[in-house]
């Protein structure tokens, strides 16, 4: 099995609801990001996935959030978390290279390249990760 990852980052503010603690309150993260492919063959050029593509399609998705409060998405229903931001840019990165007739999207069996998980950290000590495997 073959992957590649690639990664982009954003700055943002937000603020949970329904959490005691001091997370409650507004507060920003400097987030980075990772989006990782995984497929067990190769293109004719020899490579799993064009490393542009997908960075270019993860940097697109992550310029909707930067700079921004999270908490004005509706998606993320009030309670933007690592978890659903990652969830969000995941599915973010598929509707993207859809455009480009890419299809990453993952499926048993299949052999050909798949968005597997993106990564979403808060710190570098802290993260969340969307997966579907």
């Amino acid at each position: 099995m073959f992957e590649v990852r690639v990664e982009a980052d954003f700055a943002a503010a937000h603020f949970l609801r329904d959490y005691n603690g001091k997370c409650e309150n507004l507060h920003g993260h400097n987030y980075k990001v990772f989006a990782h492919v995984c497929g067990s063959e190769l293109n004719e050029g020899g490579m799993l996935l064009d490393f542009t593509k997908l960075k270019g399609a993860l940097r697109t998705v992550c310029k909707t959030l930067d700079h921004t409060n999270l908490n004005d998405f509706e998606i993320f229903n009030q309670n933007p978390s690592a978890e659903r931001i990652a969830m969000y840019i995941y599915n973010g990165i598929l509707e993207e290279l859809k455009k480009e007739n890419i299809d990453l999207s993952f499926e048993k069996g299949k052999t050909s390249a798949a968005l597997f998980a993106v990564d979403v950290f808060e710190t570098d000590t802290s993260r969340a990760r969307y997966s579907v495997r």
